[in-house]
């Protein structure tokens, strides 16, 4: 990048490359300890996090990159957090921030899953405190990008049709669609309000290997299929078919379960019984719910079969978002793309803000007593601006008084 471009937050970075991918690493790793309740309130960890408290990011630039990753298929909190892994820290530091995010819940479906699969997990009280501190979490997302992001008559008007949109009609490709059509409004409606002295993203990746990584997703995308039908080996079999559900998904996690159990149950990898009592499991831990496949694949084969079958899975996520990173960040900085982009992060409010009615809210508060624990949690996250950290263990605590009442 040129040196007149304005940097993100570079004299924050630590000096030595090594101490930078340990802090991706560590911040990550806290991340994947205690982000609960799915992808959407994961990027309110991420918000809360990276942006508000860390400052990787600007406002913009952070929903610019959401917008980015919805277009993709593939866990899009885990390709959020690769690419800013990438921004801080380069390719290694999208790699630690990936492995730092996803090890906690993969150590955890791997162990705890498999010793608790009929226990009944699912219906333990702390675990209900845990969606309301996901509530919480989404609910200070949508006030704080609501607040930067649609805080005008029309871009707050395409923010509630965007969610409109998305609860009336409930399917990935509509996000898809909100998200393109938002772009074309905000195309109309913001062409000439281009943002003063933005941000520019600095990407360290070189666009030829961006677009080899692209080459390769649909290569392996391609090839691998035809190589199981004519070497018919284990792992072979295994890492195609965790790879082409990981590459086919779009919506977020839930929508990975019908594929991944159409690959393994149908084929006698796993049976129905155990699909479904890890399926329960992977609703308690925190981080990514693609590392359900880590479960899948310990079952098949072990720890080598937890191992092959995550890589598998979250492989696409990784290739297409190193490969669209360096391109995005090109586009970004046009005139008509950033008119696009205001009506795009005014679309991903919208969305967020559907998501925390649905399904977040609708399955979690069904009581008044929900509400108010609820209302406790945003309270301290926002205004008491408690760490994460304690207003999850406030929550873990809460619902375990909840069921004692």
């Amino acid at each position: 990048m040129e040196g007149n471009e304005a940097r993100i937050e570079q004299s924050s970075k630590p000096k030595n490359k090594a101490a930078a991918l340990l802090e991706v690493l560590a911040v990550s790793f806290k991340l994947g300890l205690t982000s609960f309740g799915g992808p959407v309130a994961h990027l309110g960890y991420f918000h809360n996090e990276y942006i508000e408290r860390r400052k990787w990011m600007d406002e913009r630039s952070y929903a610019d990159l959401v917008a980015l990753c919805q277009f993709l298929p593939g866990p899009a909190s885990s390709q959020v957090g690769i690419g800013i892994g990438v921004i801080r820290s380069g390719l290694l530091g999208g790699m630690m921030a990936w492995l730092g995010f996803t090890l906690p819940s993969v150590i955890a479906l791997v162990v705890f899953a498999l010793i608790l699969q009929s226990s009944g997990l699912g219906e333990l009280g702390w675990i209900h405190g845990l969606k309301l501190v996901a509530v919480a979490i989404v609910a200070q997302a949508v006030l704080g990008m609501g607040q930067k992001l649609a805080n005008s008559r029309s871009k707050a008007t395409i923010a509630i049709l965007a969610a409109s949109t998305v609860l009336l009609w409930q399917s990935a490709v509509t996000q898809v669609l909100v998200i393109i059509v938002a772009g074309s409004v905000g195309l109309l409606l913001y062409r000439h309000a281009v943002t003063a002295n933005e941000k520019q993203l600095e990407i360290p990746i070189r666009k030829v290997f961006a677009a080899s990584c692209l080459l390769l997703f649909f290569v392996l995308l391609i090839l691998l299929p035809v190589a199981t039908h004519y070497a018919n080996w284990d792992w072979l079999v295994i890492f195609d078919s965790f790879y082409r559900a990981g590459s086919l998904v779009f919506g977020g996690g839930h929508v990975v379960l019908p594929l991944l159990e159409q690959e393994v149950v149908p084929s006698g990898l796993i049976s129905e019984g155990d699909f479904l009592a890890g399926y329960g499991a992977a609703q308690a831990v925190p981080g990514p719910l693609f590392t359900f496949a880590a479960y899948l694949g310990a079952m098949m084969n072990g720890i080598v079969g937890a191992i092959v079958a995550t890589i598998a899975i979250f492989l696409p996520a990784f290739l297409l978002v190193i490969g669209a990173l360096p391109f995005w960040n090109q586009l970004r900085r046009s005139v008509k793309m950033q008119g696009a982009l205001h009506g795009m992060n005014a679309a991903v409010v919208g969305i967020l803000l559907a998501a925390l009615y649905d399904p977040i809210w609708t399955t979690t508060i069904a009581t008044t007593t929900d509400f108010v624990v609820a209302a406790l949690l945003f309270v301290m996250l926002v205004f008491w601006k408690l760490p994460p950290w304690v207003v999850v263990v406030a929550g873990m605590l809460g619902g375990a008084v909840m069921t004692m009442l």
